[in-house]
Parts: C-alpha cells; sequence; structure tokens
C-alpha cells in the first residue's frame, strides 16, 4: 500500500516572514522582552495574520521569540541559566571546531576576510553580525557537516546573547573586537592546537563575564 501524504504547502512567505521579524530583532528593532504582536506585525508587513504566526512559531523553534499563553510572543530575554547552558554548549562545540581547524590547516581566507570587514564596521550591530560570521567560517574550515549543523541550531540565540552583551557593556566593543579577533585567526594559522583552545576560551570568557558581572 502507497504511503499517504498531505499535500505540500507553500511555505516561502511565512519564511519571508521569519526572516524580516529576525532582522528586526538582531538590529535592535525589538529588544530582548518586546512584545510581538502578530496583528501590528501582519500590519507593518502587508500581509495576513497566518504567515506571521508561522513565522513566529518558526522563530519560537530557533529561541528568538517564547510564546506564553498569558503574556503573548516576546522577544527571549536570556535567563541566568540561558547564559550559563548557551556558553558551557557553545564552548563544546568550539573546541572540537578549533581543533579540528588547527588539525586540518585549511585555507584561512574567509576567516581573514571577515577580519577585515570587522574593521569597517560602522556600529556594535554589524559588529555582532561580523562576530557571527567569523565564527561560522571556524566552522566551515572545521569541515564537518554535523558539527556546523549543531552550531546553526543554537546561532540564533548566540546572536541574541551577543546583542545581550552590548546592551550590558559596549564601551570598547567597537574598538577591540577586530583586533581580538585578528589574534584568534593568527592563533589558527599558527597550528598551535592549546594555544587556540586557551584564545577562543579567552574570547568566550570575556562575554560571558560581562553578562554574570551585570547580574551583581
Amino acid at each position: 500500500m502507497s504511503a499517504q501524504v498531505a499535500p505540500a504547502r507553500r511555505r516561502g512567505l511565512a519564511d519571508e516572514v521569519a526572516d524580516r521579524i529576525r532582522d528586526a530583532i538582531f538590529d535592535g528593532g525589538y529588544a530582548p522582552g518586546s512584545q510581538l504582536r502578530e496583528v501590528e506585525l501582519a500590519e507593518a508587513l502587508g500581509v495576513s495574520r497566518g504567515p506571521v504566526r508561522e513565522a513566529l512559531l518558526k522563530l519560537e523553534r530557533e529561541g528568538l521569540v517564547r510564546g506564553e499563553w498569558h503574556r503573548g510572543t516576546t522577544v527571549t530575554a536570556l535567563s541566568d541559566e540561558d547564559v550559563a547552558e548557551l556558553d558551557s554548549l557553545r564552548a563544546a562545540l568550539e573546541q572540537l571546531a578549533v581543533a579540528l581547524v588547527v588539525e586540518r590547516g585549511p585555507d584561512l581566507a574567509e576567516i581573514d576576510a571577515v577580519v577585515a570587514r570587522m574593521e569597517r564596521a560602522a556600529d556594535e550591530h554589524e559588529m555582532v553580525r561580523c562576530d557571527l560570521a567569523f565564527h561560522d567560517a571556524v566552522y566551515a574550515a572545521a569541515g564537518h557537516r554535523r558539527l556546523r549543523e549543531a552550531w546553526e541550531a543554537i546561532r540564533s540565540q548566540v546572536h541574541l546573547f551577543l546583542l545581550t552583551r552590548i546592551g550590558v557593556e559596549s564601551e570598547g566593543y567597537l574598538a577591540g573586537i577586530p583586533a581580538e579577533h585578528r589574534e584568534l585567526a593568527q592563533a589558527l594559522r599558527a597550528g598551535d592546537r592549546e594555544a587556540a583552545l586557551e584564545l577562543f576560551a579567552v574570547h568566550r570568557r570575556h562575554a560571558f563575564e560581562i553578562l554574570r558581572g551585570s547580574e551583581h
């Protein structure tokens, strides 16, 4: 007996709406904790509420928004537990990525190109995008498909993590981040596994400590 499947639905519009809302969050248009109302979003985007509802569900699966029956949908405000879990998971993934990049010794041209873009970043939000792009390039250079997919599964939440970090403290961020990432790239190129792992750990720890320090 042939399998019975439901008719396929076109999801392009919902995906586009999700992209627009995601970009607005990442550009600072909707801060953590902001409420996202279906009616207002539908009106602003010129679509019906259906694609907006689908888009919000997609973003909820990414961890960017949270839906609660008594509050509706809000942009995720990371709790202390969220911050700790993201930091520890990111550390586990990144340790493997760095070790693989050093072992493979691949062409690091894309990583260098992102560092160059960092030096031209106009504001903190653009710098955060470059920061994520740098780590995208590291995972790509690692040559491990499932590892890259695991990173992509938490990428939006890490983006939110970094936005929260600049919300707490942005002084020196634009000036310091390019040099910090240039040093990370040099460590990968040098092929010293332990030194590279330590530098990446220090890089992660800095953002984590800023967020944890804001609690006190």
